[in-house]
């Protein structure tokens, strides 16, 4: 009998941090929770960091999550901000290392590619196919929440990608392997 495996995505941020978890049971994926840990009214930098790392720890020691898939931040022109969004990645991974999680990074089009198929998907289309795939039945008010459970879908999607039990190296290959498939 297979494993179950749960997977707490995140969507890292300094003001909105989203995550969402989900639990696989024999490649079903059923959603967990999602939600965002909500930054805005901490005027201190190093006050969110703080509440970054217990939230995402308490998230960690409640759901008991086997894996982390977090969100690599885009490079963008502002310098200080991407070193701001960096140290709230690094607090969230810190947490999960502390917890001993493996932990997966993925690039946001990787993750938007997943879920829509195209890479340059907007949050709206990101939220409406994850609300139909897991039968969600109403979106978030902040879609940084989805975004953090469509890292946890993009790390599902990655990991289980079906095997062949038998592989061809070549149209010959596969005909000597498979003589009784061919008409003639």
């Amino acid at each position: 009998m297979e494993k179950e495996r749960i997977i707490l995505g995140i969507d890292p941020g300094t003001t909105i941090m989203g995550y969402g978890l989900i639990k696989i049971i024999k490649n079903k994926v059923e959603l967990i929770a999602l939600g965002v840990i909500d930054l805005k009214k901490y005027s201190d930098h190093y006050t969110k960091l703080k509440h970054i790392l217990e939230r995402v720890t308490a998230l960690i020691d409640h759901f008991h999550p086997d894996e982390l898939a977090v969100e690599a931040p885009f490079y963008g022109k502002n310098v200080q901000s991407m070193l701001k969004l960096g140290r709230a990645q690094g607090v969230a991974i810190s947490a999960a290392l502390s917890r001993s999680l493996p932990i997966f990074e993925y690039a946001p089009r990787k993750i938007k590619m997943s879920i829509t198929g195209h890479g340059n998907a907007s949050k709206e289309q990101v939220a409406m196919l994850l609300k139909n795939l897991l039968k969600i039945d109403e979106l978030p008010s902040d879609l940084d929440a989805t975004d953090g459970l469509a890292a946890a879908m993009c790390h599902y999607y990655q990991t289980n990608v079906p095997t062949s039990e038998k592989s061809f190296s070549s149209w010959k290959d596969f005909i000597i392997k498979n003589p009784g498939r061919i008409k003639k």
